[in-house]
């Protein structure tokens, strides 16, 4: 099967859904990823779709026009008091223009908390044909695979996945022999990017690359290959926030580079079948398959 390909938010910082379809579709995505979920970070744009009727008929012109389709929308961020109902506009807004997933984390130290927000925000994702994927952020509460599989495995929803970025995998100091352990069916899309190597000793270092300075797949830094070649091929969404490049490339070009670079690393390491260890002790021969 062909690599399908999305482009996500947080590469093309601050576009709109229209602008993101079209310029997504001049690059060679497939997808798009949007956050129609306003999030009140400092100067962000407030791209509700829910709330804004002009841009939801211009995001969905876009898709008609392009033949770009939407792949997820972001955030449902579980955090201290949060209501999970304020997500459900955006979820209705997701399944009008055809959407799959919806992405969330958890930033609350109360694990029972978590969990049932995680649980409820499922449960009101469903009717709309939705699923839920986790994805756990270095410097969130839910911060490595252990505790997302902690989660999933306690809210136990058929409609929950677990979301994985390259970058939050490799900075988690998580193990790809752990993702054999993962239900393949949760696998559903992940974030493709490549970082540096060196993982940051500070806080404050670790967002700063996690926003502003992620790395084109082909150079050298994370051993992407060793990680997707664990999980079963599935739409990537390329995540891969460069301030720099973006502000000097212009985000179309940018986003044109993300992709290329991505494809041309790709098609350099090539998906493996690989042994794993099944539960009884046997050797078992795995093959990826799309989802």
């Amino acid at each position: 099967m062909p690599n399908q390909f999305s482009l996500a938010y947080l590469t093309v910082l601050g576009c709109s859904p229209p602008e993101m379809t079209y310029m997504a579709a001049k690059a060679g995505y497939d997808f798009v990823s949007l956050r129609p979920i306003y999030m009140g970070l400092p100067g962000e744009p407030n791209y509700a779709l829910a709330e804004n009727k002009q841009l939801m008929r211009e995001t969905k012109s876009a898709m008609s026009e392009t033949g770009v389709k939407l792949l997820d929308i972001e955030l449902a961020r579980i955090y201290e008091g949060v209501n999970p109902k304020r997500y459900l506009p955006a979820m209705e807004a997701a399944a009008e223009l055809g959407g799959r997933h919806v992405l969330s984390s958890i930033w609350t130290d109360d694990r029972n908390f978590g969990i049932e927000c995680f649980a409820e925000i499922c449960d009101l994702a469903k009717p709309f044909g939705l699923t839920i994927e986790l994805e756990y952020v270095p410097i969130a509460s839910v911060y490595n695979l252990k505790g997302a599989m902690d989660v999933l495995h306690t809210a136990n929803r058929e409609n929950a996945g677990l979301m994985i970025d390259i970058h939050h995998f490799h900075r988690s100091g998580d193990k790809v022999e752990d993702l054999e352990d993962v239900p393949r069916e949760w696998f559903r899309y992940l974030h493709l990017c490549n970082a540096s190597a060196e993982i940051p000793s500070s806080k404050e270092e670790m967002t700063r690359v996690l926003r502003e300075e992620r790395l084109y797949l082909n150079e050298e830094g994370i051993d992407v290959a060793s990680i997707i070649n664990r999980i079963p091929q599935v739409p990537y969404s390329i995540e891969l926030p460069n301030v720099k490049r973006a502000n000097e490339l212009g985000y179309e070009e940018f986003a044109r580079q993300c992709l290329q670079t991505a494809k041309q690393y790709l098609d350099k390491h090539p998906r493996k079948k690989y042994v794993s260890h099944d539960a009884v002790g046997q050797d078992q021969l795995r093959f990826h398959s799309t989802r």
